[in-house]
């Protein structure tokens, strides 16, 4: 079926169209690899438990939780690909819309000429001449929006793809760098036969403060990439520059209008509340542990 509606498209929409159907399946191929860090994220924690080293324990977990983090990044970061993909259809709605129209003046110059070749003294010649003059009208209102929806929705699209490929890079150098942290609490010293290490982690405050520090930091950011400017505020709804924005327009009206090129939304919503989620519930179970620690420190031991 989705082949079928390639080869349905327009001329002029179909290789727009087909840039559109991979950027899906990119889109899908980021949610699926999200997916499978989390997993990967859970097996590690589980095996680190299962390691029976409570340092190598407590280490994975946190770094698990960590990866769990840049794999909600992949989803977030699909979910902004959609909206430069949705963005993207807008263009094609366009370059649909418009093809009937240069097909309709292409047909009449077509039959204006065959009529020519074998009846040049045909009175239907002069009728077609005067259509294929207000054919020629309005396709040249339909190519001037074409020409503005392209490159105010391809600057807005690409805009909103390399904002979320920045704030993906900066929020994965958040975490990523953390993890760093992480991995210095671990002593790997060797040891020789006999010698045994610590039973409990030494430095598990640090690394609980270490993810508070990770989840405070996803919390606090904030894009500073410098804004694109637009010059096209002063486009009206007929998609052509609005009075005083550029001149009147004096050619014949627009047979397009805004409505016509809303873009379809076909593709769910992915949900993006989870971001940070995996930090603050392990730092809230952390809390937990901890008040629990201290309340069995404070009660009295029974003589």
């Amino acid at each position: 079926m989705a082949s079928l509606r390639g080869i349905q498209q327009p001329e002029l929409s179909k290789k727009l169209y087909k840039l559109i159907k991979s950027e899906n399946h990119a889109i899908g191929a980021y949610e699926s690899a999200g997916r499978e860090r989390i997993g990967i994220a859970s097996q590690l924690s589980d095996w680190g438990e299962a390691t029976g080293d409570e340092t190598v324990s407590d280490v994975s977990d946190k770094i698990g939780v960590l990866l769990s983090e840049l794999g909600e990044q992949e989803d977030h970061f699909a979910t902004n690909l959609e909206d430069y993909r949705t963005v993207l259809k807008t263009i094609r709605n366009m370059e649909s819309s418009v093809q009937p129209s240069r097909d309709q003046r292409q047909r009449t110059m077509d039959e204006i000429a065959k009529l020519k070749h074998k009846e040049p003294e045909n009175t239907k010649i002069a009728t077609l001449e005067q259509q294929l003059v207000r054919e020629e009208a309005q396709n040249l209102v339909a190519e001037a929006q074409l020409t503005n929806v392209t490159r105010q929705k391809l600057k807005e699209a690409y805009d909103i793809h390399f904002a979320a490929v920045i704030e993906r890079a900066e929020k994965q150098i958040i975490l990523a760098s953390h993890g760093r942290r992480l991995l210095q609490l671990l002593d790997d010293t060797p040891v020789v036969p006999g010698d045994s290490r610590p039973t409990s982690f030494e430095h598990a405050a640090q690394a609980r403060q270490i993810l508070n520090d990770a989840e405070e930091d996803l919390r606090e950011w904030t894009s500073n990439i410098e804004p694109i400017n637009y010059q096209s505020q002063g486009m009206g709804s007929n998609l052509m520059p609005s009075e005083g924005a550029g001149g009147s327009i004096t050619t014949a009206p627009a047979t397009i209008s805004a409505d016509a090129i809303e873009p379809d939304q076909t593709r769910d919503r992915i949900d993006t509340s989870a971001e940070g989620s995996h930090l603050a519930k392990a730092t809230s179970v952390e809390e937990e542990v901890q008040q629990q620690q201290q309340q069995e420190q404070e009660q009295p031991v029974a003589a």
